[in-house]
């Protein structure tokens, strides 16, 4: 039996080389499925026999490089892991016609510019905000861009405990050394829309339908009126703010009711700054034979002909600059920068005169310029 007790160290080595590749694969798959840590855990992963070179055939020391050169591919393929943007969309997510849409557009442009892949999470609830943060900063991804100014805090804590990785938010600002801040001056855009609006109402009185009250919605309204009133001293405003919570952002029952009221009160064209609760308005607008104008994104073709205009915030813009590299600090965006402006095209070609665009461009050349100055309401949180 001298030959079996021969061969048992051989079978015990080929036995632990097995072992040894479980435990490999095993730790392959945890980083395939984007598990968290498990570099960590690999690099002191013991390799028995190093050095020795013993038994027939492939010794252990060649399981030892084969074990290496696994290390190494998932070295490599972790580092391009790193380089790889990710993105969080808010509530309402990156279909929403609106906000979300505009941010995913950017992000599709930085892909088929640079032909690199990017991560992505639409949020359910308020929770996975910085649980998705958390995760793609411990995953390595590089920027991680939050769209929505509910996204602050979580972008501004998961920063703190990653202050080697880079991040971004849109329509907020977080003063930390490893973020850009994103903002809009909104203003200006919704000035735009209050001159095309004035000039298109038979009634005189135009009307407003907002998300969340919050300052940011606030200062769509205060430009809008500024600019009806600009267009025609004498126009009337009615508004209505959707809520008090992030809820406010998506109930487009809602905004179907807040629309019917105002246009009882006699507004024939109603503003909508309110996600996808504005689809309601949209929708209403259509129903009852006046007319809407979107956010954001550009919404003329969601009911052609009914829509006036969309104010552009170009929210894609934002995406692609923090992919295409994070620039610390605050970045205004506006009408000079091509970041905000209003979407004509063959939905809304029969509702806007040659004239009416005249006057509006001119107001833009003007804001552009300088010499016409359009209130922020969240300069001194009042509309003048």
């Amino acid at each position: 039996m001298t030959w079996v007790k021969a061969l048992t160290p051989a079978l015990s080595r080929k036995r632990e080389r097995e072992r040894e590749q479980i435990r490999l694969q095993d730790h392959v798959q945890l980083w395939l499925a984007g598990e968290g840590g498990w570099l960590r855990e690999f690099l002191p992963l013991p390799f028995a026999g190093e050095g020795r070179g013993e038994g027939r055939g492939e010794g252990r020391g060649e399981g030892l490089r084969r074990a290496r050169l696994m290390a190494a591919v998932l070295l490599l393929a972790a580092t391009s892991a790193w380089a790889q943007p990710a993105i969080i969309f808010e509530l309402g997510g990156k279909f929403d016609k609106s906000f979300g849409q505009a941010a995913h557009a950017g992000a599709e442009r930085w892909k088929a510019k640079t032909g690199k892949p990017y991560l992505e999470y639409e949020i359910q609830n308020a929770t996975q905000r910085e649980q998705a943060a958390r995760r793609f900063a411990q995953r390595g991804a590089n920027p991680i861009v939050g769209v929505g100014f509910p996204q602050a805090s979580s972008i501004e804590a998961v920063a703190r405990d990653f202050p080697q990785s880079r991040f971004a938010i849109v329509d907020m600002v977080v003063n930390l050394p490893n973020v850009q801040s994103f903002v809009f001056r909104e203003h200006e855009g919704s000035f735009l829309v209050g001159v095309l609006a004035a000039l298109a109402s038979k009634t005189g009185t135009l009307g407003f339908v907002g998300g969340q009250d919050i300052p940011l919605v606030r200062k769509v309204l205060c430009g809008y009126e500024q600019g009806a009133r600009y267009a025609k001293p004498t126009i009337k405003m009615v508004w209505a703010m959707t809520g008090t919570t992030n809820a406010a952002w998506t109930d487009p029952a809602r905004g179907v009711e807040l629309t019917k009221i105002q246009a009882a009160q006699g507004a024939d064209v109603v503003f909508a700054a309110a996600g996808t609760t504005g689809l309601g308005v949209l929708q209403a607008a259509k129903d009852l034979g006046i007319l809407g104008v979107g956010v954001d994104s550009n919404q003329n073709g969601l009911h052609p002909g009914s829509i006036l205009t969309s104010m552009l915030k170009r929210t894609d813009v934002a995406v692609y600059q923090a992919f295409s590299g994070i620039k610390p600090g605050v970045t205004v965006l506006g009408l000079k920068e091509g970041a905000l402006d209003l979407a004509y095209d063959d939905n809304n070609a029969k509702l806007v005169s040659a004239e009416m665009r005249r006057q509006v461009d001119a107001a833009k050349a003007q804001i552009i310029a300088g010499s016409l100055k359009v209130v922020d309401f969240t300069a001194n949180n009042a509309c003048k």
